[in-house]
């Protein structure tokens, strides 16, 4: 729903239909909500516009936040079979990239920031385990591009400051750069778990134990008590003891699902303890009718853009949590089926009558609309849906992807391409012969005939 005009927004401020009624005993009847919901988010999709960039969604949806979004509808398509954005979303995915095939876009590299980067390799680690249509032989795989984000990120753990660690920013000028966010550590964290359990790479779990250990050393997971909270960050001019002790959704969402992909990895007890601890804590993300909200900014109605769709991002992390770690899985469906409805109530504002709000505790729509909005919305419901599809897979379980342990790599990148090359030759060269053959053969059989 893109608004540009102060028409169309006027119009929002009445809608013309009632809440998405939404029957979950019913496929149909899913499958319809969830169409009208992902619809609305599309609508805020410009990137094949005259002028635009393929891939990114309209200002002011930064680009981090796009390659979040294109995860929600790859999942879309996963849980509901419903092919009508798989186009756009293969060739957003591609399109962004970058030269060197790890998502540090040209366009992007001035104010990307690690865990900008980080989303989208998540994005297409999903697209990997969920075998999602491959890219042709000469473009970049989903598995390949996941290594080579989790490459260039591990690449730049900080070992000068703070003992350890990735800061926010990757480049000097750009504000946040002597902050060492949780988020982009949950990133890295994450990254390694799931290709740990995609590759058998145990390297790669070794990567996820140390980044682990040394969020929960520096006390932005704090593990004190039985309920661990998971902080925002601190600064390298403090060595990161100046913990900001922000709460925020997708972070704990992050650290329970990756602990979720090590504990299926490792089936050692230590990761469903801390599933567990974190999510005690992250109850305080629940309203007394358990209705999700953004506990840090939603009250005081100062959530920015990037926030407001946090609660997207933590619910797919729940439900990759259930999958991983099925011990948790009865406790969080009743946290999620309890806030569905608060979300169904709240789709029912704009001139389509299904733009979905942020505030979910509302007895229908709160005047706030977005990318985000609609994000949240969506996977908060589909994540009830896991259960109805086949869980991740793995290589040794029938994912096709392939990747490269060092992509990433300037040198790789290039021996990588050169083989692709000689292949495309290749083939194109049988193929001009076998032309070549065809028109002989007819124009023989042509000869013969007259």
């Amino acid at each position: 729903m893109r608004f540009t005009s102060l028409v169309t927004f006027l119009g929002l401020l009445v809608p013309l239909a009632h809440a998405i009624d939404m029957d979950f005993t019913s496929t149909s009847s899913i499958n319809s909500g969830l169409a009208l919901i992902a619809k609305g988010l599309m609508d805020y999709y410009n990137g094949n516009d005259t002028g635009q960039t393929p891939g990114m969604f309209s200002n002011p949806y930064y680009w981090w936040e796009a390659g979040a979004a294109w995860n929600s509808m790859l999942d879309y398509w996963y849980y509901t079979g419903d092919d009508t954005y798989n186009d756009l979303l293969k060739t957003s995915l591609l399109f962004q990239t970058g030269d060197n095939w790890d998502y540090m876009p040209s366009n992007q590299t001035t104010t990307e920031g690690n865990d900008d980067q980080a989303f989208w390799g998540i994005t297409v680690m999903a697209a990997a385990e969920k075998n999602f249509s491959n890219p042709l032989p000469h473009q970049p795989q989903w598995l390949y591009l996941a290594q080579a984000v989790f490459n260039t990120m591990a690449a730049r753990w900080d070992s000068e400051h703070c003992e350890g660690g990735l800061r926010w920013q990757i480049f000097k000028w750009n504000n946040g750069y002597n902050y060492k966010n949780t988020i982009s550590n949950g990133c890295l964290f994450m990254l390694g778990a799931r290709l740990a359990r995609f590759t058998r790479n145990h390297t790669y779990a070794e990567w996820a134990e140390k980044t682990w250990d040394w969020v929960v050393e520096k006390q932005f997971i704090n593990n004190e008590t039985d309920a661990w909270p998971v902080y925002d960050g601190g600064n390298i001019e403090a060595d990161c003891t100046d913990v900001v002790g922000l709460e925020w959704t997708y972070n704990s969402g992050l650290f329970m699902a990756g602990a979720a992909f090590m504990y299926n990895y490792t089936n050692e007890t230590k990761w469903l303890t801390r599933i567990q601890s974190i999510w005690e804590r992250s109850k305080i993300f629940y309203d007394t009718d358990k209705i999700m909200y953004e506990a840090a900014c939603q009250p005081t109605g100062q959530c920015n853009n990037d926030q407001r769709s946090f609660k997207g991002i933590y619910s797919r992390f729940l439900g990759l949590t259930c999958l991983m770690a099925p011990d948790m899985n009865a406790e969080i469906q009743e946290y999620l089926a309890a806030t569905s409805v608060g979300v169904l109530r709240s789709c029912s504002g704009g001139t389509d009558g299904h733009t979905c709000g942020l505030n979910w505790q509302l007895d229908g729509w709160d005047d706030k609309y977005g990318l985000g909005e609609q994000m949240s919305a969506l996977e908060a419901l589909q994540n009830r849906l896991i259960w109805t599809r086949p869980p991740p897979l793995s290589e040794s379980t029938g994912a096709t992807s392939t990747g490269n342990g060092s992509a990433g790599s300037n040198t790789v990148n290039e021996m990588v391409r050169n083989q692709l090359d000689i292949e495309t030759k290749d083939r194109a060269g049988a193929g001009i012969i076998t032309t070549l053959l065809i028109i002989l053969f007819l124009s023989t059989a042509w000869w013969m005939i007259v």
